[in-house]
């Protein structure tokens, strides 16, 4: 295992600087460039070779690159050209904001969406099982914005029974009660897919698995069938849908990118979003970076979660997962 996990933080390290090389010749790619963000356009030709030479545009991209780089590994993350703000001062309140709306998201779609599925196998086509098909289709079907548009118009601005927008009530931050109440609506929104997507591979996963001849076995040992399904037949359903949650990362800081800039939530997909708007280079670097982060991660724990929740599956010695 230890092995194991060196070997995927040496890969993991090699992917996040492939990313940061990726972004930043993109960055400097972009229309209009770094240069016309960080020096004025009304400046004379004489001036702007002096600015140019002292925020070291003139040096060739991979020089440029490597300083970039120097400095990031030293945890200087730029500053932002607009304000002339350390980037690291801004973004990782922003990253706190975000990870609480996505955890919350993520929790409560597994303690929604997986027991549902469970259930929905043992009872195939009942009216549990057609009322989440539907709820599913809704959550595939429905774009996320949209969704949070209805939500503010029925819950906020005509029942009056939740914020309207914002993490906090001016004046109550910190205040758990009033962040309870902000996060409903932005939650609801970015869980309805997941929780979709999650009843149905555990719903598909565990009728797979309750197939299975050692189930029938169990069952024809005289096993109650509580124990058939929680003790025998969840572990094995779970291997797929650990996969999914590896793979649904990047969904998730996407999709918390568009409700964060529906109901102004305070977190680093907002963030994203105006700093692409203004051309804000230094941030959006960090912002991909920390995104690119989180994937990495993600990826790792779903591998070693493979091997917990099923004894079979070993980390093979090259880096990989087998069975």
């Amino acid at each position: 295992m230890t092995e194991y996990l060196i070997r995927r933080t040496l890969q993991s390290v090699l992917v996040l600087f492939l990313i940061s090389v990726v972004a930043f010749l993109l960055i400097h790619a972009a229309p209009g460039g770094p240069k016309s963000i960080m020096m004025s356009p009304r400046v004379s030709p004489e001036v702007a070779k002096i600015q140019e030479r002292n925020l070291g545009l003139d040096q060739p991209v991979p020089i440029q690159y490597v300083k970039w780089l120097g400095n990031m590994l030293q945890g200087d993350l730029g500053n932002t050209f607009k304000n002339n703000i350390p980037v690291g001062e801004i973004m990782w309140p922003t990253v706190k904001n975000t990870l609480v709306l996505m955890a919350a998201a993520w929790i409560v779609s597994l303690i929604i969406a997986i027991p549902w599925g469970i259930y929905n196998s043992t009872r195939e086509y009942g009216l549990s099982d057609q009322t989440a098909s539907f709820i599913s289709y809704i959550g595939f079907a429905m774009p996320s914005f949209w969704f949070g548009i209805i939500l503010q118009e029925i819950f906020a601005l005509k029942l009056g029974w939740l914020p309207l927008s914002d993490m906090y009530k001016l004046g109550n931050e910190g205040d758990i009660g009033d962040l309870l109440l902000h996060l409903i609506m932005p939650v609801s929104v970015l869980s309805l897919g997941f929780l979709a997507s999650y009843m149905k591979y555990a719903r598909s996963s565990m009728l797979e698995v309750l197939d299975q001849d050692y189930i029938r076995t169990a069952r024809a040992k005289g096993l109650k069938e509580r124990r058939v399904v929680f003790r025998h037949a969840l572990r094995n359903a779970l291997i797929p849908i650990i996969t999914i949650l590896g793979l649904d990362l990047p969904i998730l800081v996407s999709g918390a990118a568009l409700t964060e800039r529906v109901f102004n939530w305070p977190g680093m997909g907002r963030l994203f979003v105006e700093s692409a708007g203004q051309r804000e280079y230094s941030m959006l670097m960090a912002i991909t970076l920390v995104t690119a982060l989180f994937v990495v991660v993600g990826n790792l724990v779903a591998d070693i979660l493979y091997a917990i929740v099923d004894p079979r599956v070993k980390l093979g010695k090259k880096g990989g997962v087998s069975a």
